[in-house]
């Protein structure tokens, strides 16, 4: 398992798109697949998101710094696009619903840790 950090996410013209820390080789961005499922990092309040391979998978880790524009993403229900390199582009599948499912969930649950839900809440525009 890989963690990958999203460092931007910002809008253009077909959404909105995430750019992350890591560099992929060409072969590796060739198999990568949308492992359309999240989770959550209580420890280290982030929304996870899971892309995969044949051997591994890779963690999208969207830190609270993210979160404004996820919203964004989320509440006009646009697709949001990891961006790999110029040329290398996936598209996060089922983001939406996965995120409808975990603020759902995180709302009044104490199992994600009262300082995750308080800044998901606050985020997301749920309340406690």
């Amino acid at each position: 398992m890989k963690k990958l950090n999203v460092l931007e996410i910002t809008k253009n013209s077909e959404g909105y798109a995430a750019a992350c820390e890591h560099t992929f080789t060409q072969d590796e961005i060739k198999g990568i697949k949308a492992g359309e499922r999240m989770l959550v990092d209580s420890d280290g309040l982030a929304l996870i998101y899971i892309i995969e391979d044949d051997e591994q998978f890779y963690y999208v880790s969207f830190g609270q710094n993210t979160w404004p524009m996820l919203d964004e993403a989320y509440k006009t229900e646009t697709p949001l696009i990891l961006e790999f390199d110029s040329n290398h582009t996936l598209e996060l599948v089922q983001l939406h619903a996965e995120l409808d499912f975990l603020l759902e969930n995180i709302e009044g649950n104490s199992n994600y840790g009262e300082e995750l839900e308080t800044a998901v809440c606050e985020v997301f525009k749920k309340t406690v």
